[in-house]
């Protein structure tokens, strides 16, 4: 039984960054933190954590972080990765519940769904969620709760599959799009958030980002049409 590796994609996230690893830590031993061009001492502070810090020099999206893990992880020992965000909204202690329905078997994608905190969101926030899962059932008939979350399980045989391209946000609508083309079970386990709201940490913004996570649901149903998707 191979690994399963937390990766955590990083930006500008010194007041928040080493205690996510740590608390990662004490579930998963190894932690990968992409600390993508900030201009903080986040990558220090995930050193000092304990983590495994790959630096790029310039901010390029969360999409494009994420891909960088998933490059170097891509090998033998590593079963899948588990992703969640620096900036201290998802709860750690909630891998337990995505590594269990893994290694059950029989799934590729497990997305964490916050649906149950909502509520405590901005409307904005709210809206955006709902409108891209509204956009992936409307184009693809997949319906998914919470589209949006980052606190996900991937197995290496699909990421291996499935050729992500996205540079931010919408590279996780990406993989739920390719997961259905692909013909790979997606599965939905309920976590808890800390900050139910985390404007003043998040580097989300709601109209840009979802105007791209739409976009991205579109040009992929386009482009399975055409053929040419995975």
């Amino acid at each position: 039984m191979g690994d399963i590796v937390a990766v955590i994609p990083a930006y500008n996230a010194s007041p928040t960054i080493a205690a996510v690893v740590r608390k990662a830590r004490s579930h998963l031993t190894r932690v990968l933190v992409v600390d993508d061009g900030s201009t903080d001492d986040t990558g220090e502070q995930a050193r000092r954590a304990g983590a495994q810090v790959m630096t790029q020099p310039r901010n390029r999206g969360k999409g494009a972080a994420l891909r960088t893990a998933f490059a170097e992880l891509d090998g033998p020992g590593v079963d899948a990765v588990v992703t969640l965000d620096a900036d201290g909204q998802h709860d750690p202690d909630d891998i337990p519940k995505l590594v269990q329905s893994f290694r059950a078997g029989g799934v590729d994608l497990i997305i964490g769904s916050r649906w149950r905190d909502f509520s405590g969101m901005s409307p904005m926030r709210r809206f955006g969620n709902r409108f891209s899962s509204s956009a992936l059932a409307f184009f693809s008939g997949l319906r998914v709760p919470d589209s949006q979350s980052g606190f996900r399980l991937y197995s290496m045989p699909f990421l291996r599959a499935a050729r992500l391209r996205g540079e931010a946000y919408e590279l996780e609508m990406e993989a739920i799009l390719a997961a259905a083309a692909l013909g790979r079970k997606v599965r939905t386990v309920p976590i808890s958030l800390l900050v139910a709201d985390g404007r003043a940490l998040s580097h989300f913004r709601p109209v840009r980002d979802t105007y791209r996570i739409c976009a991205c649901v579109v040009g992929f149903s386009l482009r399975r049409l055409l053929g040419r998707a995975p």
